[in-house]
């Protein structure tokens, strides 16, 4: 596998016509309008990632990349959909649908557990361990190391593979209906988010 890092925008058509592209962010930190946009990694399921990464000047211009998430042919595989998916509008003003979000997925079909982080899940449904020690690493700096490299792109490298047996066991507990709509959902989710409502339930009574 290989990890390719592109400067402000990836090559047009770098992506089979229609494929399903897994999608994560990273940035300067979880408050999306003060924390820029510095990393959005690619997957189509296949043996190679795609970083694509911004300046701190950067205008988000991105026109391949933005048409890409906007398609509406392709699925837009997430984990924890509702802060990329922020990030993604926020700053190159785009809304990235329709979504898939393995977390949402996980919440709905392992409700023996509480455990719905990325490493959990790769580790009991794939059976594969993958670190997490440059979660907190700076990501604006000039220069990406190769642990960040290769951790931003271990962040799609499996979502594909998860959502297969995740669809397996919402179909086979009677809610994927209710995972659709979840996901149909998120990114107006994402946008009461950036509105100002990130911490209240709406839907609660008090």
């Amino acid at each position: 596998m290989t990890v390719h890092l592109y400067e402000e925008d990836i090559p047009a058509e770098l992506f089979a016509p229609g494929a399903d592209i897994a999608v994560d962010t990273e940035t300067m930190g979880l408050i999306t309008p003060r924390d820029r946009l510095c990393l959005v990694q690619l997957s189509d399921g296949g043996p190679d990632e795609h970083l694509v990464r911004f300046s701190p000047h950067s205008d988000y211009a991105a026109p391949n990349l933005r048409a890409l998430l906007a398609d509406p042919a392709r699925v837009k595989l997430f984990h924890f959909g509702r802060f990329d998916l922020a990030a993604i509008s926020h700053y190159l003003e785009v809304t990235a649908a329709p979504v898939y979000c393995t977390k949402i997925a996980s919440r709905l079909v392992r409700t023996y557990t509480d455990r719905h982080g990325l490493k959990e899940l790769v580790r009991e449904l794939l059976g594969q361990d993958i670190s997490k020690a440059q979660q907190s690493s700076d990501w604006g700096g000039p220069v990406l190391s190769e642990a960040q490299k290769d951790y931003a792109a271990s962040d799609v490298r499996y979502l594909h593979a998860m959502r297969e047996e995740l669809d397996r066991r919402l179909v086979r507990e009677g809610r994927m209906e209710l995972a659709q709509a979840c996901f149909q959902f998120l990114p107006w989710r994402a946008e009461l988010d950036i509105a100002g409502w990130p911490e209240v339930d709406i839907f609660a009574h008090m």
